[in-house]
């Protein structure tokens, strides 16, 4: 999870432009001796447009490909959403958004 500072700081490309990270979620993930993690980003555009991004990581930087998770990582994200209350809202997960 990143911090405050990381968040208001954070600006990623997207297909729409330049967006704002705002919240994120991340899934620490193991496939054998593997080690990655997938990310749930809530971003926002210089529009004020909230758009979601699925990603995963290996190294802390968000990277392009299919994104796959268990069933039990699905449980495990929606438990994290629970303390991320805008993006389970962008998602239609519940939430104050």
């Amino acid at each position: 999870m990143l911090g405050t500072f990381a968040l208001m700081a954070a600006k990623v490309a997207t297909p729409w432009g330049d967006a704002a990270l705002l919240d994120q979620v991340e899934l620490p993930q193991r496939a054998g001796e593997r080690r990655f993690a997938s990310v749930v980003q809530l971003l926002e555009n210089g529009k004020g447009e909230r758009l979601v991004r699925f990603a995963y990581t290996t190294d802390g930087s968000a990277r392009r490909g299919p994104v796959t998770l268990r069933a039990r990582d699905l449980a495990r994200l929606h438990q994290a959403l629970r303390r991320h209350p805008e993006l389970a809202a962008t998602l239609g997960l519940g939430g104050d958004a």
